[in-house]
């Protein structure tokens, strides 16, 4: 017996179309270009969760950085002094307070000389 997979196949390409709803053009409309794009931008996706983390990192440790050297410390040395004093404060906290309330990082960085 012969099997056409009416409903089914409609189903996954509409679920293919309805991720690729935004896109221009053809790549929202036409099911093979919109799984090759919708395929493509997940890939992205996956990647940019990683790489967003790092670059979290990054900013942060370069708020600390220059809020450290206003106080005449370099980003490391105030690191190692952090970790010998046990002052466990991980980098987000610090950049957070290095921004918004410099009188307590200024505080920390008293604790640590």
């Amino acid at each position: 017996m012969r099997v056409k997979r009416g409903f089914k196949a409609r189903q996954r390409r509409n679920k293919v179309l309805k991720e690729a709803k935004g896109f221009r053009g053809g790549h929202s409309k036409l099911f093979k270009t919109a799984f090759i794009t919708v395929t493509r931008a997940m890939v992205f996706e996956y990647r940019d969760r990683k790489v967003r983390k790092r670059d979290m990192r990054r900013i942060w440790i370069t708020r600390i950085n220059a809020a450290a050297r206003e106080r005449g410390l370099s980003y490391s040395k105030l690191m190692s002094g952090l970790r010998e004093a046990g002052i466990e404060l991980d980098r987000k906290v610090l950049a957070e307070m290095a921004v918004n309330d410099p009188s307590a990082f200024g505080r920390v960085v008293e604790s640590i000389q």
